[in-house]
């Protein structure tokens, strides 16, 4: 018995170690395992995030620093924590790879954490909206954006601009409580008042009560926060058959719900409703023009529309990219992170900047409405509130 248990330790003993072994300097390719879900109701998730890395590999060639880079996909299908966090050691211990990125739905990245930790393994957050997310490991940084970093910007929008009532729809898990929480907050510090509010499941949500209950609150407007994709379309479906904005209830929101990858499926309920977000495909720049020219390069016509999801996926190629040079292709978690620490550039969405105290990402918030372009259906920029850090972490 005592023998069995002293072979138990030592096997124990010994995948610790395994775990802990940093990847070796002499591979000559920078592997990038993309933990995200592939298929199921958030597909496009982990379909957009690997678009967006394509085009940045089109754009800038597959190779730094002298190495082959090689993404090397794994699918959660959906909010899976334990998957994910089974994926993640895999990807390190088995396939040897340098970096983890991808990431779209909290409870995946929160349950990575440890694990990257203990591997010493850089992490990148390509979508994944929970303000904690980063304080989890010091091995963590984001590319993509936290939810009250969208929600503070939107609610002194709202009171500037006349709205004094709000009801609040969230999606109840972590990032719909952060946007819950910090709209509320900035709202009541402003003067505002929440007449009401709801939290949605994250799987299959039926809003028709939902909207019949904000109807009936007869608020000014109604601030929602949901998963992009398939929540957005069946959300203003059921805004519309309920006859809200008949009502004169106003819709602002993050900007996941009028999503670039989906609006032309929302159709035109959604022309003139006003949503905070980072991205829109229809920002004006070189830096954007650049990005959905490689987009359309990399990838084939069903991948379509790329979105914010794209952006951060192109973007966390670029901190990948700009590592291995600094680190001359040898991936070292300790020096990778200290060389993320306070990098900027200029994104397809604009100047961003890596806080070197949180390690989360400093950028430009854009209001925007939903107008008619050139015949489609566009997330229109037309105000903007620069250097936004996260609130969360203030």
């Amino acid at each position: 018995m005592k023998h069995a248990r002293s072979l138990l330790v030592t096997a124990l003993g010994a995948l610790a170690a395994l775990v802990a072994i940093p990847p070796a300097y002499g591979q000559n390719t920078i592997k990038v395992g993309v933990i995200a879900a592939f298929s199921g109701p958030f597909a496009d998730y982990g379909s957009q995030i690997e678009a967006g890395m394509k085009a940045y590999m089109k754009e800038h060639g597959d190779s730094v620093a002298g190495k082959k880079v090689e993404l090397i996909t794994r699918d959660t299908k959906g909010p899976a924590p334990e998957v994910a966090k089974r994926f993640a050691q895999e990807l390190i211990t088995r396939d040897k790879v340098q970096f983890l990125a991808g990431f779209g739905l909290t409870p995946n990245a929160m349950a990575v954490a440890p694990v990257v930790s203990e591997a010493k393994v850089p992490m990148i957050i390509s979508n994944a909206a929970t303000s904690s997310i980063t304080t989890k490991s010091p091995y963590i940084t984001r590319v993509s954006m936290t939810i009250p970093q969208i929600a503070e910007p939107l609610a002194q929008w709202a009171l500037k601009n006349g709205i004094k009532q709000v009801y609040t729809v969230v999606a109840d898990y972590g990032p719909g409580i952060d946007a819950e929480t910090q709209f509320t907050k900035t709202f009541k510090e402003g003067g505002g008042t929440i007449i009401g509010s709801v939290r949605t499941p994250l799987q299959s949500p039926d809003f028709s009560a939902t909207t019949q209950r904000v109807k009936d609150a007869k608020p000014q407007a109604v601030f929602v926060f949901l998963p992009a994709g398939q929540q957005g379309i069946s959300f203003m479906k059921s805004f519309n058959e309920r006859g809200l904005g008949e009502a004169g209830i106003k819709l602002i929101a993050t900007g996941d719900i009028t999503d670039d990858h989906v609006l032309e499926a929302m159709g035109d309920p959604t022309l003139g409703m006003i949503t905070a977000f980072h991205y829109s495909a229809a920002h004006k720049s070189p830096e954007n023009e650049a990005f959905l020219k490689a987009y359309a390069a990399a990838n084939d016509a069903k991948a379509g529309a790329p979105n914010f999801m794209a952006a951060a996926g192109y973007d966390t190629m670029h901190v990948i990219y700009e590592i291995a040079k600094k680190l001359d292709g040898n991936i070292d978690g300790d020096k990778a992170m200290a060389a993320v620490k306070g990098m900027k550039w200029t994104s397809p969405r604009g100047p961003v900047t890596i806080d070197p105290e949180t390690r989360d990402i400093d950028q430009t918030v854009y209001i925007r409405k939903v107008e008619r372009v050139n015949g489609k259906l566009a997330n229109v920029e037309f105000d903007k509130i620069p250097d936004v850090k996260d609130p969360g972490k203030k």
